[in-house]
């Protein structure tokens, strides 16, 4: 790999909208091309953040030998088709979360990731928030005893649109893929994989769900709490439960800025570790680096945790009635 790994975007949505900007954040990166589906998307995107090749397919973009990494920000449905035609056409990849819209879409991509040896990595920014990387070393070292619980909450509230993509089954819409996987992944970072997931909600008209609890059971009793919606705004907020003392993660717990620590007979500490610009610039570094070493994959977001997140929002959805699916319109 180059000295220089260069990017490119493919779904010029809202998500990559927010995300160029913090490029101008990672060293040794550069973004160098886009595509769409549709070239006047993949045009008004380059002409806006200065990217020299703008693609009407995604089929171009993967043929293009100056190309060493993709991120992929299409609908969740989408996902899957899409990273398994860049892995054969060996492409590095960085795949928005959620990373598939069904478990069988997921394993898929993670056995041709490790039988081609090509790196790929789930977007999960929030394990690389700074905030979050002084939590994990906080309970690494002991600061709050043997963790046994985890809580939190994400949701919006949003107007029921059927032609909007949150809202729509074909495009993987709905509370799980949109903000469950949030929740999920800071429980599994924290506590492992679970043996047991019960999940209750409720579903929109277009078959989507719109809110929902998690239960998350461990053999040894250990226990994840879990909530989602598109009915409602929730505080966002996480709380990381030991036995000897806990850990507030301040709103939004997705990206935060500060936690607090509580121990018995200890004023509560409060730890500030703001990110680098909106936040998406540190999972950027770790892929760029990564690259750089020659790894395959991240310690951080390993497609071992990725593969765990989606079986259990898999579990969820199939007790709450969601029937996702991946999209395989050719690439």
């Amino acid at each position: 790999m180059s000295a220089e790994i260069r990017w490119g975007i493919v779904g010029p949505g809202r998500i990559a909208e927010s995300l160029l900007p913090d490029f101008a954040h990672v060293p040794h990166a550069r973004v160098v091309a886009v595509a769409s589906r549709s070239q006047e998307r993949a045009d008004a995107f380059a002409a806006r953040h200065g990217i020299d090749r703008a693609y009407g397919s995604y089929a171009a973009i993967l043929a293009d030998p100056d190309v060493d990494v993709l991120y992929v920000a299409t609908p969740h449905a989408q996902h899957a088709t899409v990273a398994l035609a860049a892995l054969r056409a060996g492409k590095a990849l960085l795949v928005e979360k959620s990373f598939t819209a069904t478990t069988a879409g997921a394993r898929e991509v993670v056995d041709l990731a490790r039988e081609t040896g090509v790196f790929t990595m789930e977007a999960m920014w929030t394990r690389f928030q700074p905030a979050v990387v002084a939590l994990r070393e906080l309970v690494t070292d002991g600061a709050i005893g043997e963790v046994r619980s985890v809580q939190a909450d994400l949701g919006v509230s949003r107007e029921y649109d059927p032609a909007d993509r949150l809202f729509a089954l074909d495009l993987g819409g709905g509370a799980l893929l949109d903000l469950g996987v949030y929740v999920v992944s800071f429980a599994q970072f924290l506590l492992g994989t679970p043996q047991r997931v019960v999940a209750t909600g409720s579903r929109f008209p277009s078959g989507v769900d719109a809110e929902f609890g998690l239960l998350l059971g461990y053999d040894d009793g250990r226990t994840a709490t879990l909530l989602a919606s598109l009915r409602q705004a929730l505080p966002g907020q996480a709380r990381v439960f030991g036995t000897a003392g806990w850990i507030d993660v301040l709103p939004r717990f997705h990206h935060p800025d500060t936690i607090v620590l509580h121990r018995a007979g200890a004023e509560p500490e409060t730890i500030t570790r703001p990110a680098t610009g909106v936040g998406y610039a540190h999972e950027l570094i770790e892929v760029t680096e990564c690259l750089r070493a020659g790894r395959t994959e991240s310690a951080v977001m390993p497609l071992a945790d990725t593969l765990a997140v989606q079986d259990v929002l898999g579990q969820a959805a199939e007790q709450l009635g969601v029937g996702h699916g991946e999209d395989r319109t050719p690439v």
